[in-house]
């Protein structure tokens, strides 16, 4: 399965909403984002990359954590 698939069926499975807006800081001050631009950034990622993002997803996954809460950390590089 590719990552891109993957990343979907994960999302699905964790009933995450991508509409769901969060706060980020960035350079310029409080940025607002929604879980679908992180995702979307995800999957435009460099492979080496998308396969840091999948493992530390079944890492934080496995130990039942918040996958939320990785992707708001991912949204701190996209932040302006």
């Amino acid at each position: 399965m590719n990552f891109n698939n993957w990343l979907n069926t994960l999302i699905e499975e964790k009933n995450i909403n991508l509409d769901e807006q969060f706060e980020v800081q960035g350079e310029m001050g409080t940025n607002f984002m929604q879980y679908y631009n992180v995702i979307e950034a995800m999957k435009t990622a460099p492979a080496h990359e998308q396969k840091a993002i999948k493992d530390m997803l079944v890492r934080i996954d496995f130990a039942n954590g918040d996958i939320k809460h990785y992707f708001r950390h991912l949204a701190q590089a996209l932040a302006v």
